[in-house]
């Protein structure tokens, strides 16, 4: 028997708060990034470690969760998610040293994987009808787009009320609560017995692929471009890569199933929430570093700062961004949500040593909560609307996972590039905040030109739809 209306519903909120936890933990330690630093001794490069190490697990496994969730129910997979996140949250907030702290996070992105893989499907199998449908993912939009900005203000408040231990300690009753009512309200799994073989290959080598990248990246300021480590490492990755690519076209139960990308649209929108996630993270991260370094404002202020866009992201993620969709299809507001993005990263690379929030900082972040709130949508339908129903949930991982190595990798590259920036501008003789700011700028325009480049992509290779068509598919939810 189907769960009720209501149930469904209440099941839906509480999916999307489990998500809404994971997501949180991309960006909520951005702001507590600097009181890290001190307390645990991380250089600048080894800093983005922090975000990196649950990017990449989160990313290389989101795949692998969605499969073992086919094979041996959503549900399940759900709650034993929720207690790996839980449990790791606990570590990250008793961790006392940089390796503990890391390890910890990259738990944690273990688990989160697996809670975002299964909540997509779960989501999709208890709302079936057009309309309703439409709906839910609505919300689980806003949830995983504006998540990032209330993951910041969520940072400031905790970090400046208590420390930043507070972060993870606060995840522990929240994914109590989950755990608890996701007994209650998510239905039983269904599973039917079957070929039971995992892609265990596949997914070791593509995370082992995307973190020597990252490793190497991140350090290639400290050790040098072209020294034998890494260049090494960027080769190791490369390799792993080949054989990642070697693997999904023999084994019978890949991973990523190669015949996806035969799809145009999903995959140009793959490769555009790569860019979109380079330049979105990137800002968050050197942001928030801005507002504390050079500006001087407390954590608290810093989550503040970054409300605006929050706001504006969710506006557009609850509402707007459909309208926009049933008025002008898929590809108009995707391309124009990445130029807004590229105007407000703009702005950002021309911010003074003594900036203001209202003439500095608020333009640009307007600008980016419109493009972010308005692009990152139509970036999921457009992955999702290409494929056969019975491949939607697959081909929302495979966007989905784009979007979290994009904003691993960007960051790594952008994060790297600012440093190295700052200490040309520190060698030649200028003072610590305006080097700091020549390095933030240098990330800024390239994030830009990603976004740009985003826009291209999309604007180019995604067929635009009618949106009469969509908005006749879209009816039953008027009724």
């Amino acid at each position: 028997m189907s769960p009720s209306t209501d149930r469904r519903w209440l099941a839906l909120i509480i999916l999307n708060l489990g998500t809404l936890m994971i997501v949180l933990d991309a960006t909520i330690v951005n702001v507590a990034l600097p009181s890290i630093r001190d307390d645990l001794g991380f250089t600048s490069d080894s800093l983005a470690w922090v975000v990196n190490a649950y990017l990449l697990t989160f990313g290389g496994f989101l795949l692998l969760g969605g499969r073992l969730g086919d094979l041996f129910g959503h549900r399940r997979l759900f709650l034993i998610g929720i207690v790996l996140f839980t449990l790791a949250s606990l570590a990250c907030g008793l961790a006392t040293s940089q390796e503990f702290l890391i390890g910890a996070r990259a738990v944690q992105g273990l688990g989160g994987a697996v809670v975002s893989a299964v909540a997509l499907s779960l989501i999709m199998m208890l709302f079936t009808e057009t309309g309703e449908r439409a709906k839910a993912m609505g919300v689980y939009g806003f949830v995983a787009s504006g998540g990032g900005t209330i993951g910041v203000l969520a940072g400031g408040v905790l970090t400046d009320l208590f420390n930043w231990h507070w972060i993870f300690l606060v995840n522990i009753p929240i994914g109590v609560a989950v755990y608890a009512l996701s007994v209650r309200l998510l239905p039983a799994d269904n599973v039917t017995a079957g070929d039971r073989r995992v892609d265990i290959a596949g997914a070791v080598t593509v995370t082992g692929s995307l973190m020597l990248a990252v490793y190497a990246i991140v350090n290639g300021n400290e050790v040098g471009w072209g020294t034998g480590q890494t260049l090494g490492m960027l080769a190791a990755s490369a390799v792993l890569l080949g054989a990642f690519l070697v693997i999904e076209s023999r084994v019978s139960q890949p991973l990523m199933p190669l015949g996806l990308f035969k799809h145009r649209t999903l995959a140009t929108a793959n490769g555009v929430a790569v860019l979109l996630a380079g330049s979105m993270f990137a800002w968050f991260f050197l942001t928030a570093l801005y507002l504390q370094l050079v500006l001087g404002y407390s954590p608290l202020q810093v989550g503040l700062a970054f409300l605006p866009s929050s706001l504006i992201m969710g506006a557009f993620s609850l509402g707007l961004s459909a309208k926009l969709v049933m008025r002008f299809g898929i590809k108009p507001p995707m391309v124009a949500g990445m130029l807004f993005m590229a105007a407000g990263l703009m702005l950002y690379a021309r911010l003074p040593v003594d900036g203001s929030f209202v003439v500095d900082i608020l333009p640009g972040s307007v600008l980016l909560g419109i493009g972010a709130g308005m692009g990152f949508n139509p970036l999921l339908l457009a992955a999702m609307g290409d494929v056969e129903p019975t491949e939607a949930g697959l081909a929302s991982g495979v966007v989905n996972t784009a979007f979290m190595m994009g904003g691993a990798l960007g960051l790594a590259v952008l994060a790297s590039l600012s440093t190295s920036r700052s200490d040309k501008l520190l060698a030649s003789g200028d003072d610590l905040q305006t080097a700091l700011t020549g390095g933030y700028h240098a990330a800024f325009l390239i994030g830009s030109l990603f976004a740009i480049a985003g826009a291209a992509l999309g604007g180019l290779l995604i067929r635009a739809e009618k949106p009469a068509a969509m908005h006749a598919e879209a009816e039953p939810a008027h009724s």
